[in-house]
């Protein structure tokens, strides 16, 4: 072939401030995906109505 290999090396999990990055297994195709999970950055706060004057 090419000489490339034919399986993908190991990738360690990345991580960032708000971002999780973690390889996924090879399908039939070989083709290697990547899971992308995402930390909230905002906070949500209840709602409250404000005083009336």
């Amino acid at each position: 072939m090419s000489g490339q290999p034919t399986t993908r090396p190991k990738v360690p999990e990345g991580k960032s401030r708000f971002l999780i990055t973690r390889q996924k297994e090879p399908n039939e195709k070989g083709y290697v995906g990547y899971d992308t999970i995402w930390e909230p950055f905002q906070k949500e706060v209840k709602y409250t109505t404000p005083k009336r004057p």
